[in-house]
């Protein structure tokens, strides 16, 4: 007999007894369950487990933050050898209408236990109704790999006024080649992807004081930079030139000053990610010292 059910507070040695080869997933990085869940970051309500005769056989994880009334994305899924169809039945009871964001080692696909560990989980997500939407390239840049010099070529101001912050947004997603925002441009409009991007921009906890937009010297409008916090990393939050500026390698221009000012803000970590098929940021980063530490694959 199976029973799919939420957990309660306080079963989180229930949701960690099951026994996992740890290959993929956030826990293979050392996410601790027990400590986001203090941090209100994975809720009891928010994590589902799979019972047979009392014993876990699957389970899954949606994440959010502190304050969010609904889960960011599922980013945990495991299950026990042969009960794909236990994980497959979770997902569709637990009902979370968001992302599966599966984290992967660089160079996943020719690790054979990796791939096979990936391709698992993949293909429940696939089975309870998701499908696959994009992949990413995750960076993570320490002093250790150099702090690029600031190219010079542009002027950085701090903009207070959102609306003004918003019509940037809007420029910067007319032909962007982000899959999130092409997503939305494309389903509800340039209004609609430019108001997404500005509530990421305002969900994170870092000020709003170090959002920049960047112009030539002669003042035209070249784009937006905003370092930032996630709720576990300083981040490059956005990196957008606007159409009428592009061509011209800016956008290593707008990394470099969001990396010099997270830098002087004391940080010594910054992560950043970009999709794989964006060949031209990705080029921005590996210029700018950045090395790939993890993959990423999305599924809606």
């Amino acid at each position: 007999m199976l029973e799919l059910r939420p957990l309660t507070a306080g079963e989180e040695d229930l949701f960690l007894s099951l026994t996992d080869p740890v290959l993929v997933g956030f826990q293979s990085v050392d996410r601790d369950y027990r400590e986001l869940v203090t941090l209100h970051q994975y809720r009891p309500e928010w994590t589902w487990v799979a019972l047979r005769d009392g014993e876990v056989v699957a389970r899954a994880a949606w994440w959010g933050g502190p304050d969010d009334q609904a889960p960011f994305a599922l980013d945990w899924l495991d299950f026990a050898d042969g009960e794909a169809d236990a994980a497959v039945d979770l997902l569709r009871k637990a009902g979370f209408a968001v992302e599966y964001c599966l984290l992967l080692p660089p160079g996943w696909r020719k690790q054979a236990a990796v791939c096979a560990a990936a391709e698992a989980r993949i293909d429940v997500a696939k089975r309870a109704g998701m499908t696959p939407f994009v992949e990413r390239l995750r960076y993570r840049w320490t002093p250790e790999h150099g702090l690029p010099p600031r190219p010079g070529r542009l002027v950085f101001r701090p903009e207070p006024d959102d609306k003004r912050i918003l019509d940037v947004l809007r420029q910067i997603v007319v032909g962007s080649l982000d899959a999130h925002e092409t997503r939305t441009r494309d389903k509800d409009g340039v209004d609609a992807a430019a108001r997404e991007e500005m509530d990421f921009l305002k969900w994170m906890p870092s000020p709003r004081e170090w959002w920049r937009v960047a112009y030539t010297p002669d003042g035209e409008l070249a784009g937006l930079t905003v370092p930032g916090r996630n709720y576990a990393n300083p981040v490059i939050g956005i990196i957008g030139v606007v159409p009428a500026q592009r061509g011209h390698g800016y956008a290593y221009d707008l990394l470099v000053e969001a990396t010099h000012l997270l830098v002087e803000e004391g940080v010594e970590t910054i992560v950043a990610e970009t999709d794989t098929t964006n060949t031209p940021m990705a080029a921005n980063f590996a210029k700018a010292g950045y090395p790939i530490t993890e993959e990423r694959v999305y599924l809606k």
